[in-house]
């Protein structure tokens, strides 16, 4: 824990650009395709930027200093989605097809959630950090193993396979686990990490039926309003 938020603020914004930008970087120059930078961000970005949550002091101040964060660069997403800004990187490494459009799609509401997420929850409750980390690991992973490993599709959801969605479940049941193992560390919500467990494990599996549904882009709201729902009723 950092005692100034201030300070706090910049380290977690610094690495979070970092992050951004070097993936930006990978996708410009061909290490990876743009669908993956797109998913790589997807997963990595809220991870880090939830961990960094830990160097906030206990200040009024604080989750809105943290909100800033995700708040910005939604707000990046939406002016280069609309073309007032004019970032190709960015396109290149947010959108499946180049088209800037793409950005006020899934990375938008992407955006939107954690900021709600922050400013409404924030550390009172591993609610907000379970959704989040779903979103990340589950919903994430669920897209590239889905790309690349052929198999039966969902029959409701021919865009969705059961491989795809047998990732969304491993990895929405696990990230969120590794994530809360260092807030309780810090002695967070008076509880145990095997706690958790168990809601998880149901969390994640009701975020998994509700992400095979024919959506497209709207996972990114879908998934994480459940698991704030569902970890409520169960935490």
């Amino acid at each position: 824990m950092i005692s100034n938020p201030l300070i706090a603020f910049v380290v977690t914004f610094s690495l979070a650009i970092l992050w951004l930008q070097l993936n930006n970087f990978a996708a410009k120059y061909g290490w990876i395709q743009s669908k993956v930078s797109r998913k790589i961000i997807h997963i990595g970005t809220g991870p880090i930027f939830v961990l960094c949550w830990l160097l906030f002091p206990e200040h009024p101040w604080s989750k809105y200093l943290a909100f800033i964060i995700p708040g910005l660069i939604t707000v990046s997403f939406l002016l280069i989605g609309f073309g007032v800004i004019k970032n190709r990187d960015t396109v290149m490494a947010m959108s499946r097809t180049g088209d800037p459009k793409e950005i006020l799609r899934g990375p938008l509401l992407y955006g939107i959630i954690f900021v709600v997420i922050t400013l409404v929850i924030w550390e009172k409750s591993p609610v907000g950090i379970i959704a989040l980390m779903v979103l990340c690991g589950g919903d994430g992973i669920a897209d590239i193993v889905g790309r690349k490993v052929a198999g039966t599709t969902i029959p409701w959801s021919n865009g969705k396979t059961i491989a795809g969605s047998s990732a969304m479940f491993t990895g929405g049941f696990i990230l969120p686990l590794v994530v809360l193992l260092f807030f309780v560390a810090n002695g967070m919500w008076g509880k145990s990490w095997h706690e958790y467990i168990l809601p998880v494990l149901m969390i994640s599996s009701i975020c998994t039926l509700v992400e095979t549904l024919p959506l497209r882009d709207w996972d990114n709201v879908t998934v994480p309003v459940t698991a704030v729902l569902v970890g409520y009723l169960l935490l």
